[in-house]
């Protein structure tokens, strides 16, 4: 009878286990909605979503949802530390580098950043938390003390393992930087007994796929980096001193196209947050960044303007092949016109003659650098693509050059027909010809070196690759040195031919 007691005792013990202590198991991420988060477990739950997007892969609407949620739960009931803040970041950065449809949830994925950043405890000064593909930053200050404030962001061509600097001007490899006036010491909140030192906290985000409400026509050709103060006593805008922001373009902005500096609206598009230009102007833009300047915080972009309708790929190889043709054919006769001269003395003894022989070799010169263009910029060497542009625009130049040249002396032949002579006439033509235009080529040196260049940003490409890239083409990147040395000098020349012209009819 004890015997068969003792064994009903045991059975009894076994089939009542104690499951108080036992943790579920999450080997999906839609086990994480039978997780409770408490203040014991948090870092615990962000270990396991970590785990969970090792590898990674696009998740569906139903697996973000799940995620996010765990991570609100995780802030609103943690003391968030710099290793916890850490590893709040690092699940946000593999969220963006998931390549899933982030657009519904891209204010709740900004707002928890945010949140990441506020709450932050257990440092002092300032602290940095930096992940793959996104990067913050908290900063404690004085208003009393502050004088200016700005944010830095350095990167490699995909944005990847930014590095953050903090008051530090601007320098190369700089992507994102921000410049906050000493007004803002205005929207600071006023000290309490229980109120903490203001803060101010900086974003960087190097995944654009993030934001996607850009207007038709234009696409966001920057990362995005944002300042915020917490705890402000009032919404941060219409300061009297404005927010300077620069931004690296992703591709570099061609002579045709334009940029809007803008904001992210939390509010447009129903609630899911859109790309706005609201209290935004361009101070300044290049091919290669743009400089915003701003009245209120928030994150801030670039949009490149790509409304101008693409060649297809069909229509485009035939126009390559044209053009190549043309210029190809070209060449080939004015090749023979220089040799011809040349090779014939009688024909080169008058000026008109020697005019049209240096004419026929400026011509030459620009077809054969405009045919190896591409080629030579393929190598991907930027001194090279510099060099290549910058003998683009001097035979393009020097060729307008003799063009007016030539008019000059159609001048002298037919209008001063008497009384001129003219000591050293073909020398003088010829210091001007190829002098004039390689004054402003050194001059554009000097004042930009960075007007010459291509839409390259790797060191390294492929020799193979097509001629017909436009992307890969050597040539002025700056608008104001386009215009300025190439239209306005050979808008000044053509009417320069035409007063002649009108002269010589009188």
């Amino acid at each position: 009878m004890d015997l068969i007691e003792s064994k009903l005792r045991l059975e009894t013990h076994w089939t009542d286990p104690d499951l108080e202590d036992c943790h579920p198991v999450v080997e999906t991420i839609p086990d994480l909605d039978h997780v409770e988060v408490t203040a014991e477990n948090a870092k615990d739950v962000v270990g396991m979503i970590k785990d969970l997007l090792r590898n990674p892969f696009p998740l569906t609407d139903k697996e973000l949802i799940a995620i996010l949620n765990k991570l609100k739960d995780v802030l609103s009931v943690s003391i968030v530390t710099p290793q916890l803040g850490q590893a709040l970041i690092d699940v946000i950065s593999s969220i963006l580098e998931s390549e899933s449809d982030l657009v519904p949830f891209t204010n709740t994925i900004l707002n928890i950043t945010e949140e990441v950043g506020d709450r932050m405890v257990g440092y002092e000064g300032s602290y940095t938390l930096a992940a793959p593909a996104i990067a913050i930053s908290v900063v404690d200050v004085a208003p009393e003390q502050l004088g200016s404030l700005s944010f830095g962001v350095t990167s490699d061509p995909t944005g990847t393992n930014p590095e953050i600097f903090i008051n530090s001007y601007p320098f190369n490899g700089t992507v994102a930087f921000i410049s906050l006036p000493p007004v803002l010491q205005h929207s600071f909140p006023q000290p309490g007994l229980n109120q903490n030192q203001p803060r101010v906290q900086f974003q960087f985000f190097s995944i654009p796929h993030l934001f996607q409400g850009s207007p038709d026509q234009l696409i966001l050709n920057t990362f995005v980096v944002s300042a915020s103060v917490s705890n402000a006593s009032c919404p941060i805008k219409d300061l009297e001193e404005d927010v300077e922001v620069m931004l690296r373009h992703l591709k570099p902005k061609a002579l045709d196209k334009e940029v809007k500096c803008v904001y992210w609206n939390f509010n447009k598009n129903n609630g899911h947050g859109g790309w706005d230009d609201d209290g935004c102007r361009i101070h300044n833009s290049s091919s290669n960044s743009t400089t915003c300047l701003c009245d209120h915080l928030t994150h801030f972009g670039v949009l490149l303007d790509v409304s101008k309708t693409p060649v297809d790929p069909a229509n485009g190889q035939i126009l390559t092949i044209i053009t190549y043709v043309g210029c190809g054919v070209s060449s080939l006769f004015l090749g023979i016109t220089v040799l011809t001269y040349v090779a014939l003395e009688k024909l080169r003894r008058d000026y008109p003659s020697q005019i049209l022989i240096n004419l026929s070799l400026a011509l030459l010169c620009l077809n054969l650098v405009f045919l190896t263009n591409s080629w030579l910029s393929s190598w991907g060497l930027h001194g090279l693509c510099v060099a290549v542009a910058a003998m683009l625009h001097y035979f393009l130049l020097a060729s307008f050059t003799w063009m007016g040249l030539e008019a000059v002396n159609m001048y002298f032949a037919l209008v001063k027909v008497f009384n001129v002579y003219v000591p050293s006439y073909i020398l003088k033509f010829c210091a001007a010809g190829w002098g004039i235009p390689l004054g402003i080529c050194i001059l554009v040196l000097i004042v930009n070196r960075e007007a010459y260049g291509s839409h390259l940003h790797t060191d390294t490409r492929s020799a193979s690759q097509p001629l017909d890239n436009s992307d890969n083409f050597c040539w002025i990147q700056d608008d104001v040195t386009f215009y300025v040395s190439v239209v306005a000098y050979a808008a000044l020349v053509f009417l320069f031919n035409i007063g002649v012209n009108d002269l010589c009819k009188v």
